[in-house]
């Protein structure tokens, strides 16, 4: 989808179509960098949630994008029906 979504729209598909397992907050991310987050609108928040503390480094972090790259461009995906070299290395 290449039309940018207002917030409206995003929380109206959302609540529509989404799993209703979490009442998120009445605000759509569209961008992340460090502590900060921008909505759809571009209105800026810091990110006190921290992803529930399981990836507290921040978002956009060069050194973390740069390896996800890294691992792209190497082995994307592999499942445990494989045996993988860097689980074994």
């Amino acid at each position: 989808m290449t039309d940018k979504l207002t917030s409206k729209v995003a929380m109206e598909l959302e609540n529509k179509y989404g799993a209703h397992n979490y009442h998120p907050l009445p605000v759509v991310l569209s961008k992340g960098k460090g502590a900060r987050v921008w909505d759809v609108e571009g209105k800026e928040y810091f990110d006190f949630l921290s992803a529930y503390s399981a990836v507290n480094q921040g978002h956009c972090h060069p050194k973390i994008v740069g390896a996800l790259v890294d691992q792209a461009q190497t082995l994307t995906l592999t499942s445990r029906a494989f045996y993988s070299d860097a689980l074994g290395g």
